[in-house]
């Protein structure tokens, strides 16, 4: 038999106290894949390998969260910072894929804006 997985698409429409944690969540999932970006960007120009997603976890969530300056991660779920993790590996498989002919040329990742209006999270059936 074979499974089918769902997909289901929503329009929400936030109250004021949603609307705020929404902005936190999507700030805070910016910041993450932007310092993986960064990390990973380093690493190429220092000529070591990638780190893996389980390093960058516990480097940039776990660890991030117990420094002064980046505490406020904690203020949001996890999990919306794990996606942003595998989004970003995501990116990155895709565009070696491209490079490498098994599927459409797309071009490196590139870091996520504050002042871009296309904003996105997602959240698994585990999330808070």
């Amino acid at each position: 038999m074979i499974g089918v997985q769902l997909r289901y698409a929503f329009c929400l429409y936030p109250n004021g106290p949603q609307r705020s944690a929404l902005a936190r969540a999507f700030g805070c999932a910016r910041v993450v894949f932007n310092d993986a970006l960064r990390a990973r960007e380093t690493a190429r120009a220092e000529g070591v390998p990638f780190p893996k997603i389980g390093d960058l976890s516990k480097l940039l969530i776990t660890e991030a969260k117990k420094t002064e300056e980046r505490a406020w991660l904690g203020e949001v779920s996890a999990v919306v910072l794990q996606q942003s993790l595998r989004d970003l590996d995501t990116a990155y498989r895709n565009f070696f894929n491209g490079l490498k002919g098994k599927r459409p040329r797309v071009g490196a990742p590139r870091f996520k804006s504050r002042k871009d209006n296309r904003q996105a999270v997602r959240f698994t059936a585990n999330a808070r």
